[in-house]
This record gives C-alpha cells, structure tokens and sequence, in this order.
C-alpha cells in the first residue's frame, strides 16, 4: 500500500509496499531479515519504484545510536529498507527466528550493482567524501569496470550548506538522470541526507558510509574469511584504531546487552 510522507514542502507518495519486507525490530529498527540474493532481486524488479526512496545499511553503531536517539530511528525507519551490515545483527535476527537473514555490506551491494549495470544500462552519481577521494574512486571504478556509467560526482562542503547550495546540488543531480545515488557522509549524517531529500532527487539513494574510501583505495576491506565470520569491524579497527576503539567500545557492549541479553 502506497504511503504518502511530507518532508518539507514536498509530499512524497512511496510506490513500494514495506510490508512486504521480511523485517526484524532490532533496538527499535526494522532491520530487513534477507540475504543478498533477495536484495538485489528486489532491486532488479522495483528500481523504478524505489526512486525518490533511500536504503539505509545498518550496523551495531548506527543501530545502537538509533536506539539512543528517536529522532535518527525515525530516520531509518523511514527509508525503504534497512539492510543487516553487520554480522551482530544478522545472527541475532537468526536467533529470533529469521533464518534466511544474512549480513549484507554496503560495499558488497555496490559491487553487486556495479556488475549488474552494464547489462541494465544503470547510471551513477556518487555523493560525498573528498574531492581527493573522489577522483580516485572514479578512476578505480573505471578501472575495475571498464563499462560502469558514472554520470556525476560531487564533494560538498563539510559545513552546512545554504539553501540554494543545496537545491542547486539536487537540481544538477536530477538533470543527470542517475539510477542509483551513493551516499557516502558518513554515519549519521548521510542518512539524515537522505531522509532529508525523500521524493527530492529522482534516483535510489544509498547510503554506503566507507563504501567511498574502500572502492577509492583509501582503506582494505577485510579478508573474505574475517567477513563471513562477522570479524570485519575488528580489521577495521586495526587500520584506524585511533578513530574506531572508543566507538566500538560503548556501541558493541551496548549492543551486546541491549540486543543479545534483553531481546530489545
């Protein structure tokens, strides 16, 4: 059943019926109980659909900072799915029952996508990080997929933008006509982004947080076997351990409490 949502001044009318989503409340968060496989065959048959909407892939952080802030599980709730990307919480969505529920990473979405475009026709813009970065993820794409239709890039300021700034941004984002906008802002503030211009850019916007810097070479994913062993955080840790222990530290105990021994 299509769902009308105001943001702004801009009504947005959803053209997908959520309740059709397997879902699994985590923390306060409808978190997808899928795999990759229904993920990307869900993508395939509704992007149309999906345009004007947002995915959100969720980890221990963002879940535990939803859970901590209404405002920001409104947020995420509010997209069209909220992906698993993080072994903690597919394996708790197992435990209550779900048991085709897998992690899907961001990044592995976009690899995904990115294969599946050539023979789709796909288009691309890529939202955020450094101009620096960008350039280099542009480069590497090209690289890697030589047919890849990358119709835009743009770096915004870190601070806030003006109105104008802003409206200017999703006008030269629409006049490129994208499938898929990759959001990389970072956790929280590119799904804020996102929420934020539901029904305004007529594309999927995806929020994929590192997805940027991993493609970019700026930092390596982890090695296969780490991933399928929910073990990725810990790689990632070790390349930024300034920037990612105390984060990890009080969202990952939390989780464990709140989650695995309360069944919130």
């Amino acid at each position: 059943m299509a769902r009308e949502i105001s943001e702004g001044n801009i009504p947005f009318k959803r053209k997908i019926d959520k309740s059709k989503i397997p879902t699994c409340k985590i923390l306060g968060v409808d978190i997808a109980a899928i795999d990759m496989d229904w993920l990307l065959k869900y993508t395939d048959e509704n992007l149309e659909s999906l345009k004007g909407d947002y995915l959100c892939f969720v980890n221990v952080y963002s879940d535990v900072t939803a859970y901590n802030e209404s405002e920001f599980c409104d947020v995420l709730n509010s997209g069209a799915l909220c992906m698993p990307d993080g072994g903690p919480l597919s394996t708790v969505g197992r435990h209550r029952g779900y048991e085709k529920m897998q992690r899907i990473a961001g990044p592995s979405y976009m690899g995904e996508i990115f294969n599946m475009s050539v023979e789709h026709g796909w288009k691309h813009y890529f939202y955020g990080s450094t101009e620096e970065t960008i350039e280099k993820l542009r480069r590497n794409l090209l690289n890697d997929y030589p047919n890849l239709n990358i119709v835009g890039m743009c770096s915004p300021p870190f601070r806030p933008m003006t109105n104008e700034e802003d409206k200017l941004a999703v006008d030269r984002i629409n006049e490129l006509q994208p499938d898929f906008v990759w959001v990389g802002l970072s956790c929280p503030k590119q799904e804020r982004w996102m929420h934020e211009h539901l029904g305004q850019v007529n594309a999927l916007m995806v929020g994929v947080g590192a997805g940027f810097d991993y493609y970019a070479g700026n930092i390596n994913r982890a090695p296969q076997w780490m991933q399928e062993h929910s073990l990725e955080w810990v790689y990632r840790l070790i390349q930024e351990p300034k920037r990612l222990f105390k984060k990890y530290w009080h969202t990952n105990f939390k989780f464990i409490w709140f989650a695995m021994l309360r069944g919130k």
